[in-house]
């Protein structure tokens, strides 16, 4: 299916979009509850506000991320790397 050019507001269940694709899409203000989104990338987006809860994070990686105000069980991510790399400045260089 293509959708092009639309303002529509979708009540999706128990279907498989596996493989799908969005580019230039305006999904803010969607919820995704009992979603499998394994292997599931992301490239050029504004996640501002995400909000993460009861997930599994396995393997999960951040790359060249703008992380203020991101926090982690409420520790702001950016205090928490900034720890790190104190503890392993050999290992960063």
């Amino acid at each position: 299916m293509q959708i092009e050019g639309q303002t529509l507001r979708l009540d999706v269940k128990r279907s498989d979009l596996s493989g799908s694709r969005f580019d230039d899409v305006n999904l803010s203000g969607c919820d995704f509850e009992n979603v499998n989104m394994s292997g599931w990338r992301v490239h050029n987006v504004n996640l501002a506000g995400l909000k993460i809860a009861n997930a599994n994070l396995a393997g999960a990686s951040i790359k060249d991320a703008r992380l203020d105000g991101a926090t982690i069980e409420g520790v702001e991510v950016t205090e928490l790397l900034a720890f790190w790399r104190a503890g392993h400045a050999e290992a960063v260089k």
